[in-house]
């Protein structure tokens, strides 16, 4: 009998309706019995001391339960290595009131717990503080001197640093027939997701808590919450089904977590902390990178000498990289290169990963001195591309896994109609608009780690699976029922997929584009185990008809066990159960990358994009009128929530190449727009046509499942496709994002 081909179906998410109905409940919508709110006082200076905080007016307003700050902050099992959860950069964690020390504007430094959030907030602006303020450094490149090396660590097993140095890049350089250098610069991002940082602490008793948190890994904030406040791991709960945007800025558990846990610990029950929009700006945010590019080509427009270097800005007290200049020579294999990546330590709060961490920035830089050199050359863009094209990773001297980009190249043209683009600047208008065509590479790795699932299926022949992964939106409940329904060969309406929760079996944090290589292989493991748990118990029964059989000489199918030579020799599942007493059967299993082999290739996702925008001549407003994104990133597990995913990475791409940047005032060391009303991010009217194509492509190497992850490659090549649009629009070549009307005028 034929097996259901669930995979590759254009499946809506499952839990689509509770979403749009509002009957799913995020970290900060729990109910719980006599619930206290809290709420965090920040930091309004950005370096120094506290000298007085005095709480003694809040403390007597009524509903007021307790004001925790530096001075009376219980007791904490704070531990002094490094790492205090799985995306710690080097360095030392940063301590929510640990002391009265500021290390940066808007730091968390008193916590008001009350009956009513209104209380909590109202009580918060009752406290008397006095500072003794310091000379800070918040300007990055006032501060270049200061540039060095990231420190190495953990992190740099998924961050890794760049590549040594090859040839000699300064000969071939200057020996180039043609070259093209520029300086690059992007402001800085602060996450701004419709769900904002929450924790919701349900106590138990006996320091055992049940806690709601916005995270994008159950098992990191309980792994945090338990270190942090010497807490027996089997006594953290961490639940997290449903969340509202993440994209980084849930990789870490942030401060709420530990302001809520504390207060719970300490007064013994429920406890809620919310933070408010302009809180969302006091952690984490995508750091400000100035880049550098000098890249030369031969007459034939082969690339052969690549240098690229990043500053980026990190923490007084933590190391936080990205992988920046790592990328031109994965795409383009120049004999000669020199990469170099340093960090400004500042006295700012740890950057934080945001959607593509590094591969949008540094791509960004790539792929405009790319399109600059195919112009100095007279040569089409994507021709360039295609002479330049390689099917081995030239830094590491790898060949790719899998590598499509070819494909990615040709669709993604013809589905545009690049054949129509004049190549001459300024040579297209419509009306008083000019009008450009743009183009650009995207690419991204395509990592694997380690996760564990849970298969169980009861006498009706429903199974269950179960992981503590959670799903911050991009589909992974949907895709991973998928998974399931394939390899049992049952519908997909018998499968639940229950996960989110940290006494489930274990899965990373979910980032990096890597959940469904990751947890995929793991459901997939955990439903192939049960069904040969079944099938043994279905061989040895009385009298079994099966018993001679192998499990390849039999298909599971609506039930029953059947011999692949005789449909009539056939075991259901209900004489299996019946002979197991009804009970339910389970299997837990483990998926992982085998570390011998895993390395030997390149692997990686990757994207062509193709942009068309205008350019008001007179006002200088510009408008992406339409973009193709063409993407081969292994099997498409579900095309509608994938391109979902690759539509809101062009939007970002969008929104970081002409809106998105928070200004931070360097008088204050402050950033002056912590708030949606200028913090500027798309609306509909911004977003007009936008396709996306998956290019066929098949990997044995990389997972049993042949997947790679498509959330971050939909941003990657969007701001440089859309400059180099401006570009062949204007005449004007502009390196520094956002790009705003001002610098066309």
């Amino acid at each position: 009998m034929k097996k259901l081909t669930s995979i590759g179906k254009p499946l809506s998410r499952l839990e689509g309706c509770l979403k749009v109905t509002g009957k799913a409940k995020y970290a900060g919508e729990y109910d719980a019995e006599n619930l206290l709110y809290g709420y965090v006082v920040n930091s309004t200076i950005t370096k120094g001391k506290i000298k007085i905080i005095d709480t003694s007016d809040a403390m007597n307003l009524e509903g007021v339960v307790e004001i925790f700050t530096h001075e009376n902050r219980p007791s904490t099992a704070w531990f002094d290595f490094q790492y205090a959860d799985m995306d710690a950069p080097p360095g030392t964690v940063f301590k929510p009131l640990k002391d009265n020390v500021i290390r940066y504007n808007g730091q968390p430094i008193a916590l008001v717990v009350a009956e009513t959030f209104e209380m909590a907030r109202f009580a918060a602006a009752q406290i008397k503080l006095a500072y003794q303020e310091e000379e800070f450094e918040t300007d990055m490149e006032a501060n270049l001197a200061k540039g060095r090396a990231p420190k190495k660590g953990l992190a740099s097993m998924l961050k890794p640093p760049p590549p040594k140095p090859k040839g000699n890049f300064e000969e071939a350089y200057q020996n180039s027939f043609v070259k093209s250098s520029g300086e690059f610069r992007h402001g800085t991002e602060h996450h701004n997701p419709m769900e904002m940082s929450a924790a919701t602490v349900i106590y138990e008793g006996k320091n055992k808590l049940k806690i709601y948190d916005k995270t994008q890994g159950t098992i990191n904030s309980q792994l945090y919450a338990a270190n942090v406040f010497g807490l027996k791991m089997k006594n953290v709960q961490v639940i997290a089904p449903f969340v509202g945007g993440a994209f980084g800025s849930g990789l870490r558990p942030q401060y709420q977590l530990f302001m809520a846990v504390m207060a719970s610990l300490k007064l013994k029950r429920n406890v809620r902390v919310t933070l408010d929009r302009s809180q969302m700006y006091t952690f984490g945010h995508r750091p400000p990178t100035l880049q550098f590019t000098k890249f030369g080509a031969d007459e034939n427009g082969k690339v052969n000498a690549i240098y690229h270097k990043a500053i980026g800005e990190t923490s007084q007290f933590e190391d936080y990289v990205e992988i920046v200049v790592n990328w031109a020579n994965m795409l383009y294999p120049a004999e000669n290169t020199l990469l170099e990546h340093e960090l400004v330590p500042l006295d700012v709060y740890t950057p934080l990963d945001m959607r593509a961490p590094g591969g949008s920035t540094g791509m960004h830089a790539v792929e405009i001195t790319m399109d600059d050199l195919a112009h100095k050359l007279h040569i089409d863009p994507v021709e360039f591309r295609l002479i330049n094209y390689s099917e081995i990773d030239k830094s590491a001297e790898k060949e790719y896994s899998s590598k499509q980009l070819r494909q990615c190249y040709l669709q993604g043209a013809e589905k545009f109609g690049w054949n129509k683009r004049n190549p001459v600047p300024r040579s297209t208008k419509r009306g008083n608009k000019l009008v450009g065509y743009g183009m650009a590479t995207g690419i991204w790795d395509a990592n694997r780690l380690l996760a564990r699932a849970q298969a169980i299926m009861t006498n009706d022949g429903k199974v269950e699976i179960k992981s503590a992964v959670t799903d911050i939106g991009t589909g992974t409940l949907t895709i991973m029922s998928q998974i399931a329904s394939d390899v049992l060969g049952i519908p997909i309406e018998d499968i639940t997929f229950s996960y989110a929760d940290s006494k489930m079996p274990f899965a990373p944090i979910q980032g990096g584009s890597f959940t469904t290589a990751t947890v995929g292989p793991a459901v997939k493991a955990s439903c192939e185990a049960l069904i040969e748990k079944l099938f043994e118990k279905a061989k040895y029964l009385e009298n079994s008809v099966l018993r001679a059989l192998k499990l390849d000489e039999v298909t599971f199918a609506e039930g029953f066990f059947i011999s692949n030579n005789n449909l009539e020799a056939r075991i259901s599942l209900k004489e299996i159960f019946d002979a197991n007493d009804g009970k339910e059967i389970k299997t837990t299993n483990s998926s992982m990358p085998n570390p011998l082999k895993f390395g030997k290739k390149a692997r990686a996702v990757h994207s062509a994009v193709f942009v068309e925008v205008e350019v008001d001549e007179q006002l200088g407003v510009i408008e992406v009128i339409r973009a193709v994104s063409a993407v081969a990133a292994g099997k498409i597990v579900n095309p509608k929530t994938a391109e979902s995913q690759i539509l809101g990475g062009m939007i970002w791409g969008i929104s970081k190449t002409l809106h998105e940047e928070t200004i931070l005032d360097h008088q204050f060391g402050k950033y002056m727009n912590a708030n949606l009303a200028e913090y500027h991010i798309p609306v509909h009217a911004d977003i007009h046509d936008l396709n996306v194509i998956f290019v066929e492509e098949q990997d044995d190497f990389i997972n049993d499942l042949g997947v790679k992850g498509v959330g971050e490659i939909g941003v990657v090549g969007m701001p440089p496709a859309i400059a180099n649009a401006i570009f062949n629009a204007t005449g004007k070549r502009i390196n520094n994002l956002p790009i705003h009307f001002d610098k066309l005028l």
